[in-house]
């Protein structure tokens, strides 16, 4: 499995909701681009999950 990449993330996300505002996107694709932002932001919400727990750890 290939480790989490919260900043190749991030621009993916960026990228996809510059898709979407484009009024030449047609609906087929922005549902695709949806669901790929899901996948992304739950991705990004794990990780930074994973980051606060280390923190919190380290600061103990």
């Amino acid at each position: 499995m290939e480790k989490f990449d919260y900043s190749k993330a991030m621009a993916e996300l960026e990228s996809i909701a510059a898709k979407v505002e484009d009024p030449a996107t047609g609906l087929d694709d922005i549902d695709k681009y949806i669901k790929r932002s899901e996948e992304l932001i739950a991705g990004c919400r794990e990780y930074l999950r994973g980051s606060r727990s280390k923190i919190e750890t380290l600061s103990k």
